[in-house]
């Protein structure tokens, strides 16, 4: 009676409800300008760093303002978001897939004042709130995974080796100097959650080490068929261990099967993988996803491990920052990182990058889907 009084309706369910679950519908948020031009864009421009137009065939102008954003907000930096887009943008603000803030604006003269105004809002220490940038040939946001600050499974941190190595790739964030665009993606363990299989460059954390167990405590905290069904290499089982002079349930792990995954640990609290020594980073690069002159490509990676060195990760930002430097100075115009180093082949990459090559590093992958399947839009007959 409660329902019916409240005036739910059981034969129409969905009659005048309110609801927050779930997303409300996308184009309720579009610009009016979009909306009334959707499907009817000619083309669009990069008219410097950061700023782009997009023309309809109906005459009208779209203008977008592209800053840089961190992948974990403030409240107090999301609401300055959207002070700026109510001031300049009636209201209205997009983010990209690698976490750039676009401000739009219907017309050439209000770009200059929204450039003006992102341009003179600094942090305390003088960093730039909302840096313009990351179009066309150079580098825009890293995306990255949760690291030391949420995740419970993480080799590195994210946040901090994100923003270390975006301060030595800054200038290629404002600028468009170089052959091709470079994707940096960043992933805090092999899970790779961070997409970090399919980049020009990636970070990815990585674990040496297979989990601990907590022998004590094991069996009391986690319920062992799930850890050991959890394993993807089927590298635990169930065992009995002597503990204080008791035999007491617990599992073994086979550290020859032991891919460092983790997976056993979100199952089971008992069973954790961080360890100092252990964990670090290892560099990834080649990837690409566009089919643009050459198909898609995997990452490869192209070093082995890297400590963690926080809070500034020195090794892996001097590495990358030698890797950008070496493709920007030698690759041809258009050529993706990848489609460089198989132009000069790898072993000159390791040269030209100054990169240590090991056994370690070479790419034995081959499976039957490699030869026959295809694997782009490019198909040839």
């Amino acid at each position: 009676m409660a329902f019916i009084s409240s005036g739910y309706n059981p034969d129409k369910p969905m009659e005048n409800r309110i609801t927050d679950i779930g997303p409300q519908k996308f184009d309720q948020f579009y610009p009016p300008v979009i909306k009334a031009n959707k499907g009817k864009w000619l083309y669009h421009e990069i008219l410097e760093p950061g700023i782009l137009v997009h023309v309809s065939e109906t005459g009208d102008e779209v203008y977008t303002i592209r800053v840089g954003g961190c992948r974990f907000m403030s409240v107090t930096h999301v609401r300055e978001m959207c002070d700026i887009a109510d001031k300049h943008c009636d209201g209205h603000l997009r983010f990209t897939t690698r976490n750039n803030i676009e401000f739009m604006v219907d017309s050439k003269e209000k770009v200059e004042p929204l450039k003006q105004d992102l341009a003179s809002r600094k942090f305390n220490g003088g960093s730039q709130k909302f840096p313009i940038g990351g179009t066309g040939a150079g580098v825009t946001n890293i995306v990255h995974t949760q690291g030391w600050i949420h995740c419970h499974t993480p080799a590195t941190d994210a946040s901090g080796t994100v923003k270390a190595t975006m301060d030595v790739l800054f200038d290629h964030f404002t600028g468009m100097k170089l052959p091709a665009k470079v994707r940096v993606s960043m992933a805090c363990c092999l899970n790779m959650c961070g997409a970090v299989h399919c980049s020009d460059i990636a970070i990815l954390g990585y674990h040496r080490k297979p989990p601990m167990i907590d022998t004590e405590y094991i069996d009391k905290m986690c319920e062992l068929p799930l850890a050991v069904a959890a394993c993807p290499t089927a590298a635990i089982k169930p065992a009995k261990v002597e503990f204080k002079g008791k035999t007491l349930k617990s599992v073994s792990v086979n550290p020859e099967r032991c891919m460092y995954c983790g997976n056993c640990y979100t199952m089971c609290p008992s069973m954790p993988l961080a360890d100092t020594e252990g964990d670090g980073i290892v560099i990834m690069a080649g990837g690409k996803i566009s089919n643009r002159i050459s198909m898609p490509k995997f990452s490869k990676v192209v070093v082995a491990f890297i400590p963690n060195e926080q809070p500034r990760w020195p090794t892996l930002t001097t590495t990358i920052k030698r890797m950008v430097d070496a493709y920007s100075n030698d690759a041809n115009k258009y050529e993706r990182m990848g489609d460089w180093a198989e132009r000069i082949g790898w072993e000159r990459f390791f040269d030209k990058c100054e990169l240590e090559f090991t056994h370690h590093l070479i790419d034995d992958f081959r499976d039957a889907a490699y030869y026959t399947w295809r694997q782009s839009t490019q198909f040839k007959f």
